[in-house]
Protein backbone atom coordinates (compact mmCIF):
# COMPACT_ATOMS: atom_id res chain seq x y z
CA UNK A 1 0.00 0.00 0.00
CA UNK A 2 2.79 2.39 0.91
CA UNK A 3 4.68 2.02 -2.43
CA UNK A 4 1.42 2.51 -4.33
CA UNK A 5 0.69 5.70 -2.39
CA UNK A 6 4.21 6.99 -3.02
CA UNK A 7 3.82 6.19 -6.72
CA UNK A 8 0.58 8.23 -6.88
CA UNK A 9 2.35 11.12 -5.18
CA UNK A 10 5.21 10.88 -7.66
CA UNK A 11 2.80 10.95 -10.62
CA UNK A 12 0.96 13.93 -9.16
CA UNK A 13 4.15 15.93 -8.53
CA UNK A 14 4.44 17.40 -12.10
CA UNK A 15 0.79 18.48 -12.00
CA UNK A 16 1.27 20.02 -8.56
CA UNK A 17 4.39 21.82 -9.79
CA UNK A 18 2.46 23.23 -12.76
CA UNK A 19 -0.35 24.41 -10.49
CA UNK A 20 2.00 26.03 -7.99
CA UNK A 21 3.91 27.70 -10.84
CA UNK A 22 0.65 29.12 -12.18
CA UNK A 23 -0.31 30.31 -8.72
CA UNK A 24 3.12 31.79 -8.11
CA UNK A 25 3.01 33.65 -11.42
CA UNK A 26 -0.44 35.04 -10.61
CA UNK A 27 0.80 36.08 -7.15
CA UNK A 28 3.84 37.80 -8.67
CA UNK A 29 1.51 39.63 -11.10
CA UNK A 30 -0.60 40.70 -8.07
CA UNK A 31 -3.76 39.17 -9.48
CA UNK A 32 -6.75 38.55 -7.19
CA UNK A 33 -7.09 35.02 -5.76
CA UNK A 34 -3.70 34.16 -7.27
CA UNK A 35 -3.10 30.65 -5.92
CA UNK A 36 -6.60 29.43 -6.76
CA UNK A 37 -7.08 31.05 -10.17
CA UNK A 38 -3.45 30.76 -11.24
CA UNK A 39 -3.34 27.02 -10.56
CA UNK A 40 -6.76 26.51 -12.14
CA UNK A 41 -5.97 28.40 -15.35
CA UNK A 42 -2.55 26.75 -15.76
CA UNK A 43 -3.89 23.21 -15.40
CA UNK A 44 -7.03 23.89 -17.46
CA UNK A 45 -4.98 25.19 -20.40
CA UNK A 46 -2.59 22.25 -20.13
CA UNK A 47 -5.45 19.73 -19.91
CA UNK A 48 -7.24 21.14 -22.96
CA UNK A 49 -3.91 21.11 -24.84
CA UNK A 50 -3.65 17.38 -24.24
CA UNK A 51 -0.93 17.45 -21.58
CA UNK A 52 -1.30 14.36 -19.33
CA UNK A 53 -2.23 15.56 -15.84
CA UNK A 54 -2.80 13.64 -12.61
CA UNK A 55 -5.76 14.30 -10.31
CA UNK A 56 -4.96 15.19 -6.67
CA UNK A 57 -7.02 12.13 -5.69
CA UNK A 58 -6.89 11.64 -1.93
CA UNK A 59 -4.80 14.79 -1.71
CA UNK A 60 -7.95 16.77 -2.52
CA UNK A 61 -9.78 14.93 0.24
CA UNK A 62 -7.15 16.03 2.74
CA UNK A 63 -7.41 19.60 1.49
CA UNK A 64 -11.19 19.49 1.94
CA UNK A 65 -10.63 18.65 5.62
CA UNK A 66 -8.25 21.60 5.96
CA UNK A 67 -10.75 23.93 4.28
CA UNK A 68 -13.51 22.67 6.57
CA UNK A 69 -11.42 23.45 9.65
CA UNK A 70 -10.62 26.89 8.25
CA UNK A 71 -14.28 27.64 7.54
CA UNK A 72 -15.29 26.64 11.05
CA UNK A 73 -12.86 29.18 12.47
CA UNK A 74 -15.04 31.92 10.98
CA UNK A 75 -17.85 31.14 13.44
CA UNK A 76 -17.13 33.28 16.50
CA UNK A 77 -19.15 34.01 19.63
CA UNK A 78 -19.73 37.67 18.68
CA UNK A 79 -21.82 36.72 15.64
CA UNK A 80 -24.76 35.19 17.55
CA UNK A 81 -27.18 37.90 16.44
CA UNK A 82 -26.08 37.65 12.83
CA UNK A 83 -26.74 33.91 12.64
CA UNK A 84 -30.29 34.43 13.92
CA UNK A 85 -30.90 37.06 11.22
CA UNK A 86 -29.87 34.90 8.27
CA UNK A 87 -33.37 33.46 7.79
CA UNK A 88 -34.53 35.84 5.04
CA UNK A 89 -31.30 35.39 3.09
CA UNK A 90 -31.59 31.59 3.31
CA UNK A 91 -35.12 31.79 1.88
CA UNK A 92 -33.89 33.99 -0.98
CA UNK A 93 -31.10 31.50 -1.65
CA UNK A 94 -33.56 28.60 -1.80
CA UNK A 95 -35.85 30.53 -4.15
CA UNK A 96 -32.89 31.43 -6.39
CA UNK A 97 -31.75 27.80 -6.35
CA UNK A 98 -35.20 26.65 -7.49
CA UNK A 99 -35.14 29.12 -10.40
CA UNK A 100 -31.60 28.05 -11.34
CA UNK A 101 -32.57 24.40 -11.17
CA UNK A 102 -35.62 24.88 -13.37
CA UNK A 103 -33.63 26.78 -15.98
CA UNK A 104 -30.70 24.36 -15.93
CA UNK A 105 -32.84 21.26 -16.39
CA UNK A 106 -34.92 22.94 -19.11
CA UNK A 107 -31.81 24.16 -20.94
CA UNK A 108 -30.01 20.84 -20.70
CA UNK A 109 -33.08 18.91 -21.85
CA UNK A 110 -34.60 21.17 -24.50
CA UNK A 111 -31.61 23.11 -25.86
CA UNK A 112 -28.69 20.73 -25.33
CA UNK A 113 -30.87 17.67 -26.00
CA UNK A 114 -29.78 15.50 -23.06
CA UNK A 115 -31.88 12.82 -21.36
CA UNK A 116 -33.95 13.68 -18.29
CA UNK A 117 -31.45 11.87 -16.03
CA UNK A 118 -28.48 13.73 -17.51
CA UNK A 119 -30.35 17.06 -17.51
CA UNK A 120 -31.25 16.71 -13.83
CA UNK A 121 -27.82 15.75 -12.52
CA UNK A 122 -26.03 18.22 -14.80
CA UNK A 123 -28.43 20.97 -13.79
CA UNK A 124 -27.99 20.66 -10.03
CA UNK A 125 -26.47 23.96 -8.82
CA UNK A 126 -23.83 22.51 -6.53
CA UNK A 127 -22.71 19.33 -4.79
CA UNK A 128 -20.77 17.92 -7.73
CA UNK A 129 -19.22 15.06 -5.72
CA UNK A 130 -22.53 13.93 -4.24
CA UNK A 131 -24.33 14.42 -7.56
CA UNK A 132 -21.77 12.36 -9.49
CA UNK A 133 -22.02 9.56 -6.96
CA UNK A 134 -25.82 9.49 -7.24
CA UNK A 135 -25.65 9.59 -11.05
CA UNK A 136 -23.58 6.39 -11.15
CA UNK A 137 -26.68 4.28 -10.50
CA UNK A 138 -28.75 6.03 -13.20
CA UNK A 139 -28.69 6.15 -16.96
CA UNK A 140 -27.17 9.62 -16.99
CA UNK A 141 -24.20 10.54 -19.18
CA UNK A 142 -21.44 10.98 -16.62
CA UNK A 143 -19.14 12.76 -19.07
CA UNK A 144 -21.74 15.46 -19.81
CA UNK A 145 -22.41 15.85 -16.09
CA UNK A 146 -18.71 16.21 -15.35
CA UNK A 147 -18.12 18.70 -18.16
CA UNK A 148 -21.16 20.80 -17.20
CA UNK A 149 -20.15 21.09 -13.55
CA UNK A 150 -16.48 21.67 -14.37
CA UNK A 151 -17.24 24.44 -16.87
CA UNK A 152 -19.70 26.04 -14.44
CA UNK A 153 -17.19 26.15 -11.60
CA UNK A 154 -14.50 27.42 -13.97
CA UNK A 155 -16.76 30.23 -15.23
CA UNK A 156 -17.85 31.21 -11.72
CA UNK A 157 -14.33 31.34 -10.29
CA UNK A 158 -12.94 33.33 -13.21
CA UNK A 159 -15.89 35.73 -12.99
CA UNK A 160 -15.61 36.37 -9.25
CA UNK A 161 -12.95 39.14 -9.28
CA UNK A 162 -14.53 41.33 -12.01
CA UNK A 163 -18.09 40.72 -10.77
CA UNK A 164 -17.19 41.62 -7.18
CA UNK A 165 -15.55 44.80 -8.42
CA UNK A 166 -18.61 45.55 -10.53
CA UNK A 167 -21.20 45.14 -7.77
CA UNK A 168 -19.01 47.03 -5.32
CA UNK A 169 -19.06 46.64 -1.53
CA UNK A 170 -15.57 45.13 -1.51
CA UNK A 171 -12.07 45.90 -2.73
CA UNK A 172 -10.10 42.76 -3.63
CA UNK A 173 -7.06 44.59 -4.97
CA UNK A 174 -5.27 44.35 -1.61
CA UNK A 175 -6.56 40.92 -0.56
CA UNK A 176 -3.24 39.11 -1.06
CA UNK A 177 -1.15 38.06 1.93
CA UNK A 178 1.90 40.22 2.57
CA UNK A 179 5.26 38.51 2.12
CA UNK A 180 6.10 39.01 5.81
CA UNK A 181 3.07 36.93 6.88
CA UNK A 182 3.87 33.76 4.94
CA UNK A 183 5.99 32.18 7.68
CA UNK A 184 3.51 32.75 10.53
CA UNK A 185 2.54 29.55 12.35
CA UNK A 186 0.10 28.95 15.24
CA UNK A 187 1.46 27.73 18.58
CA UNK A 188 1.41 24.07 19.62
CA UNK A 189 -1.90 24.14 21.50
CA UNK A 190 -3.65 25.78 18.54
CA UNK A 191 -2.23 23.15 16.19
CA UNK A 192 -3.63 20.42 18.45
CA UNK A 193 -7.11 21.99 18.40
CA UNK A 194 -7.02 22.30 14.62
CA UNK A 195 -5.94 18.67 14.21
CA UNK A 196 -8.67 17.49 16.60
CA UNK A 197 -11.28 19.46 14.67
CA UNK A 198 -10.17 17.76 11.45
CA UNK A 199 -10.01 14.20 12.79
CA UNK A 200 -13.21 14.32 14.84
CA UNK A 201 -14.95 16.27 12.07
CA UNK A 202 -14.25 13.59 9.45
CA UNK A 203 -15.64 10.90 11.75
CA UNK A 204 -18.70 12.98 12.64
CA UNK A 205 -19.37 14.00 9.04
CA UNK A 206 -19.44 10.37 7.93
CA UNK A 207 -21.45 9.30 10.98
CA UNK A 208 -24.11 11.95 10.31
CA UNK A 209 -24.03 11.23 6.55
CA UNK A 210 -23.45 14.91 5.80
CA UNK A 211 -23.12 15.95 2.15
CA UNK A 212 -19.39 16.35 1.47
CA UNK A 213 -18.55 14.99 4.95
CA UNK A 214 -14.83 15.75 4.63
CA UNK A 215 -15.69 19.44 4.26
CA UNK A 216 -18.75 20.02 6.41
CA UNK A 217 -17.86 17.59 9.22
CA UNK A 218 -14.62 19.39 10.17
CA UNK A 219 -16.38 22.73 9.57
CA UNK A 220 -19.08 21.76 12.09
CA UNK A 221 -16.61 20.68 14.79
CA UNK A 222 -14.31 23.65 14.18
CA UNK A 223 -17.29 26.02 14.27
CA UNK A 224 -18.39 24.54 17.61
CA UNK A 225 -14.92 24.97 19.10
CA UNK A 226 -14.55 28.55 17.86
CA UNK A 227 -18.15 29.63 18.48
CA UNK A 228 -17.95 28.41 22.09
CA UNK A 229 -14.66 30.24 22.62
CA UNK A 230 -12.72 27.04 23.42
CA UNK A 231 -10.13 28.03 20.84
CA UNK A 232 -9.36 30.91 18.50
CA UNK A 233 -6.83 28.94 16.45
CA UNK A 234 -6.27 30.05 12.87
CA UNK A 235 -4.81 28.19 9.90
CA UNK A 236 -1.49 29.67 8.66
CA UNK A 237 -1.47 31.53 5.31
CA UNK A 238 0.99 29.05 3.76
CA UNK A 239 -1.49 26.20 4.29
CA UNK A 240 -4.35 28.31 2.92
CA UNK A 241 -2.35 29.10 -0.23
CA UNK A 242 -1.51 25.43 -0.75
CA UNK A 243 -5.18 24.49 -0.28
CA UNK A 244 -6.18 27.07 -2.88
CA UNK A 245 -3.64 25.67 -5.35
CA UNK A 246 -4.84 22.07 -4.91
CA UNK A 247 -8.49 23.10 -5.30
CA UNK A 248 -7.56 25.07 -8.43
CA UNK A 249 -5.72 22.04 -9.80
CA UNK A 250 -8.68 19.76 -9.04
CA UNK A 251 -10.87 22.01 -11.20
CA UNK A 252 -8.38 22.18 -14.06
CA UNK A 253 -7.67 18.46 -14.30
CA UNK A 254 -11.37 17.73 -14.81
CA UNK A 255 -10.80 18.78 -18.42
CA UNK A 256 -8.09 16.17 -18.93
CA UNK A 257 -9.02 13.72 -21.67
CA UNK A 258 -11.74 16.04 -22.96
CA UNK A 259 -10.39 17.45 -26.25
CA UNK A 260 -12.30 20.47 -27.46
CA UNK A 261 -12.69 18.93 -30.91
CA UNK A 262 -14.78 16.08 -29.46
CA UNK A 263 -16.76 17.75 -26.69
CA UNK A 264 -16.85 21.31 -28.00
CA UNK A 265 -20.66 21.46 -28.25
CA UNK A 266 -21.10 20.12 -24.73
CA UNK A 267 -18.62 22.69 -23.38
CA UNK A 268 -20.35 25.49 -25.29
CA UNK A 269 -23.74 24.48 -23.88
CA UNK A 270 -22.26 24.33 -20.38
CA UNK A 271 -20.64 27.74 -20.85
CA UNK A 272 -23.93 29.39 -21.92
CA UNK A 273 -25.76 27.73 -19.06
CA UNK A 274 -23.12 28.90 -16.56
CA UNK A 275 -23.35 32.51 -17.77
CA UNK A 276 -27.15 32.55 -17.32
CA UNK A 277 -26.84 31.04 -13.84
CA UNK A 278 -24.23 33.68 -12.97
CA UNK A 279 -26.65 36.42 -14.05
CA UNK A 280 -29.41 34.87 -11.91
CA UNK A 281 -27.03 34.76 -8.92
CA UNK A 282 -26.14 38.44 -9.39
CA UNK A 283 -29.82 39.41 -9.50
CA UNK A 284 -30.55 37.31 -6.41
CA UNK A 285 -27.58 38.88 -4.60
CA UNK A 286 -28.90 42.37 -5.25
CA UNK A 287 -32.37 41.33 -4.04
CA UNK A 288 -30.83 39.80 -0.93
CA UNK A 289 -28.74 42.91 -0.30
CA UNK A 290 -31.78 45.17 -0.76
CA UNK A 291 -34.03 43.14 1.56
CA UNK A 292 -31.55 42.23 4.29
CA UNK A 293 -28.76 44.79 4.10
CA UNK A 294 -26.14 42.06 3.89
CA UNK A 295 -23.11 42.61 1.70
CA UNK A 296 -23.95 42.01 -1.96
CA UNK A 297 -20.55 40.33 -2.30
CA UNK A 298 -21.32 37.85 0.50
CA UNK A 299 -24.78 37.20 -0.95
CA UNK A 300 -23.29 36.57 -4.38
CA UNK A 301 -20.81 33.98 -3.08
CA UNK A 302 -23.60 32.37 -1.05
CA UNK A 303 -26.06 32.21 -3.95
CA UNK A 304 -23.63 31.17 -6.70
CA UNK A 305 -24.66 27.78 -8.13
CA UNK A 306 -22.08 25.28 -7.07
CA UNK A 307 -18.59 24.68 -5.84
CA UNK A 308 -19.12 24.81 -2.07
CA UNK A 309 -15.43 24.16 -1.29
CA UNK A 310 -14.26 26.61 -3.95
CA UNK A 311 -16.70 29.43 -3.13
CA UNK A 312 -16.34 29.02 0.63
CA UNK A 313 -12.57 29.13 0.24
CA UNK A 314 -12.88 32.32 -1.81
CA UNK A 315 -15.04 33.86 0.92
CA UNK A 316 -12.47 32.88 3.55
CA UNK A 317 -9.52 34.14 1.50
CA UNK A 318 -11.14 37.50 0.75
CA UNK A 319 -12.68 37.87 4.21
CA UNK A 320 -16.24 38.02 2.82
CA UNK A 321 -18.33 36.57 5.68
CA UNK A 322 -17.21 32.94 5.22
CA UNK A 323 -19.59 31.66 7.93
CA UNK A 324 -22.53 33.21 6.07
CA UNK A 325 -21.42 31.74 2.74
CA UNK A 326 -20.69 28.27 4.14
CA UNK A 327 -24.05 28.01 5.93
CA UNK A 328 -25.94 28.82 2.74
CA UNK A 329 -24.06 26.22 0.69
CA UNK A 330 -24.51 23.53 3.36
CA UNK A 331 -28.28 24.07 3.45
CA UNK A 332 -28.55 24.07 -0.35
CA UNK A 333 -26.51 20.89 -0.85
CA UNK A 334 -28.34 19.06 1.94
CA UNK A 335 -31.76 19.82 0.47
CA UNK A 336 -30.67 19.02 -3.08
CA UNK A 337 -29.25 15.65 -2.09
CA UNK A 338 -32.50 14.80 -0.26
CA UNK A 339 -34.77 15.96 -3.09
CA UNK A 340 -32.87 14.69 -6.14
CA UNK A 341 -34.29 11.12 -6.08
CA UNK A 342 -37.85 12.48 -5.83
CA UNK A 343 -37.27 14.95 -8.66
CA UNK A 344 -35.77 12.30 -10.90
CA UNK A 345 -38.68 9.91 -10.30
CA UNK A 346 -41.18 12.64 -11.05
CA UNK A 347 -39.43 13.81 -14.23
CA UNK A 348 -38.93 10.33 -15.64
CA UNK A 349 -42.49 9.21 -14.81
CA UNK A 350 -43.93 12.29 -16.54
CA UNK A 351 -41.63 12.05 -19.57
Amino acid sequence: MQPRYLERCRRFLPTLTLGLAGGGLAYWCQLPLPWLLGAMVATTVAALAGVPLQSPGKGRQGVLVVIGVMLGSAFTADMTGEVAAWGISLVIMLAATAVMMIFSVWFSRRIAGHSWETALYAGVPGGVSAVTGMALSSGADLRIIGITHAVRILVLLVAIPPVLQFIGHIDISNASVAASQWLWMPDFSDIVWLLLAGVIGVWLGKRLHLPSPLLFGPALVSATLHFSGITHAAVPPLVIAFAQAVIGISVGVRFAGAPVSEVGVAMLMAFIQALVLLMLAIVAAWVGHWLTGYSAAAALLAYMPGGAPELSLVALTLGIEPAFVTTHHLLRITLLVLLLPLLLHRLVSNA
